[in-house]
């Protein structure tokens, strides 16, 4: 089981929310997220309500300034949900998809891969079915870019709200208790 704790202030000062579950509305708990720690797990955490928009994925660790952490990469200046991210034991799986719908040229992942459109020779990613663990898809090559945490389940189309082509595609780990 995952731990994440929420301040509004920076290093881990003012109010604070603690949460051990996914929470859709943090707007309730706090006015603002300035800084948080990671006890245990891993967490994905949102720029809105109900997991959308931008996302960011975090490990176990202290992030005592989230505004410096966001200016370097993270593109979005509240963080507003988040989503614990379950550990998962076991294989590794994914089926990609050139097309929208699960068109076009399919491959199998079962390990993470920094660059599919190379590995694969696929001009595209715009479609998935995961089968087994959580994943985290990035826009660009060798992790960069915005990213997606996507779970065991259908992908029909990566245009709504989340990066519009995937090329970068990692496993997740548990950190540890």
């Amino acid at each position: 089981m995952g731990k994440i704790i929420f301040y509004e202030e920076r290093n881990f000062q003012g109010r604070s929310y603690e949460c051990m579950s996914d929470c859709s509305d943090m707007s309730s708990y706090l006015s603002r997220c300035q800084s948080c720690r990671v006890e245990s797990g891993c967490f994905m955490v949102y720029e809105r309500p109900n997991f959308m928009g931008m996302q960011f994925f975090l490990r176990r660790g202290e992030y005592h300034d989230m505004q410096r952490m966001m200016s370097m990469g993270m593109m979005f200046d509240n963080i507003r949900s988040c989503r614990m991210i379950p550990f998962h034991r076991g294989q590794f799986r994914m089926r990609i998809y050139e097309r929208e719908n699960f068109g076009g040229q399919m491959n199998e992942l079962m390990d993470d891969c920094d660059n599919i459109m190379e590995r694969y020779r696929m001009n595209d990613c715009m479609s998935c079915n995961v089968m087994d663990g959580h994943w985290l898809m990035y826009e660009q090559p060798q992790y960069r870019g915005r990213m997606m945490y996507l779970r065991p389940g259908e992908y029909r189309s990566f245009r709504s709200g989340r990066p519009s082509r995937c090329r970068t595609c990692s496993q997740t780990y548990d950190s540890g208790p």
